[in-house]
């Protein structure tokens, strides 16, 4: 079982620095918490830059490809039917559904990418249990660090956090 700890912080400014001294000291900074976006958070978090686009693009061109192979067979290959002397491929005519099929599956990748990145569904969270965590939507910023192992280095830890100017330091048991 791993531990957590959550720090409370009164202002923005505060748990950004106690998030760069955290950095510097090699301690991991698990997630931010706050009622407005932090510039550079995620920086310091060390979000990765996400591929949903990447994703979406791959999964909407082999989505488009394959209705374009499926139309292509069974007018060219498996069913050919002459009509007025035109031609059996005719790709114009064939271009609407894979573009709207590849519309449509690069959507739905790009759905269950961003699912997976966020880790949901995950209807509950051990952090959702601390005292006070609900007003980090409101007007408190809350820090969440990698907890120690060992006893002594968790309460420097939490000394630090305290000297950084947090409010309070929760232990949470995930």
């Amino acid at each position: 079982m791993s531990r957590i700890l959550l720090a409370e912080f009164l202002r923005a400014r505060e748990l950004e620095a106690a998030a760069q001294t955290a950095v510097r000291r090699k301690t991991r900074v698990l997630d931010a918490f706050a009622p407005f976006p932090l510039d550079g958070m995620a920086a310091l978090i060390g979000v990765s830059p996400s591929r949903i686009r990447v994703v979406m693009f791959i999964a909407g061109a082999a989505v488009a490809a394959m209705a374009y192979g499926g139309e292509f067979y069974t007018a060219a290959i498996d069913y050919q039917y002459n009509s007025g002397g035109r031609p059996l491929q005719s790709w114009p005519a064939f271009m609407l559904v894979p573009f709207a099929t590849g519309i449509l599956g690069a959507s739905i990748a790009g759905l269950a990418t961003f699912l997976v990145q966020c880790g949901l569904p995950r209807l509950h969270h051990p952090l959702f249990d601390a005292a006070g965590f609900e007003r980090a939507s409101q007007d408190r910023f809350l820090l969440a660090l990698a907890g120690p192992e060992r006893d002594e280095e968790r309460r420097r830890e939490i000394d630090r956090l305290r000297e950084a100017g947090a409010v309070a330091v929760q232990e949470v048991e995930t």
